[in-house]
């Protein structure tokens, strides 16, 4: 059986929390003794050092792929399903993402759109009533789009997009105005001088 450094580590946690000494009768190992300490210490680097190493390599390959589109895991946006650690059309609910985008183009509001879709009923996966925060989560997801995004960095996605280009261009040129519009608003606002 392997016996890591961070296993060991474990170990001697337990045992002082019992206020127990751990003493190695095959090496000099005695954690009662300055020499045994300063072994655990060196040990304790290294599992330390092992964590870490572990922790950029998952890193590392979570990076790499979803620098090849892969789908890693974690919250499976609305319009898809995991299959096979893949994201697979779910037609149904890819037909109200769908149309969530284009009724935002008709109306150019989340906050109207997301009245009207609560009042139709129109709920999220989870039995919610649409919300702005859901809408703006949805309207900024490029998984739609097929793209993969780690850390704010798009690749080309393995999935299939739901909405074309085109749709995705034009609500963001209305999201774009729009925060546009909130930000010299806000700045105005800011250079104001203050009444005494």
């Amino acid at each position: 059986m392997l016996f890591r450094s961070t296993d060991f580590a474990r170990i001697v946690e337990i045992f002082e929390k019992a206020d127990v000494s751990f003493v190695s009768v095959t090496q000099s190992f005695n954690t009662t003794n300055s020499m045994g300490r300063l072994m655990l210490n060196v040990l304790l680097s290294f599992a330390q050092f092992e964590r870490e190493v572990t922790g950029e390599r998952i890193r590392d390959k979570i990076a790499a792929s979803k620098a090849r589109g892969m789908w890693m895991g974690g919250f499976v946006p609305l319009g898809y399903e995991a299959r096979d650690r893949k994201l697979v059309i779910n037609e149904p609910e890819a037909a109200t993402v769908r149309m969530i985008f284009e009724r935002f183009v008709e109306v150019g509001s989340a906050t109207a759109l997301a009245r009207t879709l609560a009042a139709e009923g129109v709920k999220t996966r989870r039995g919610r009533l649409v919300d702005k925060g859901f809408l703006y989560k949805l309207l900024n997801n490029r998984v739609y789009i097929g793209d993969a995004v780690h850390k704010g960095t798009a690749y080309p996605g393995e999935h299939e997009a739901i909405i074309t280009r085109a749709l995705w261009d034009r609500v963001h040129a209305i999201l774009d105005r729009k925060s546009t519009r909130l930000n010299s608003s806000h700045s105005s606002v800011s250079r104001m001088p203050s009444s005494a």
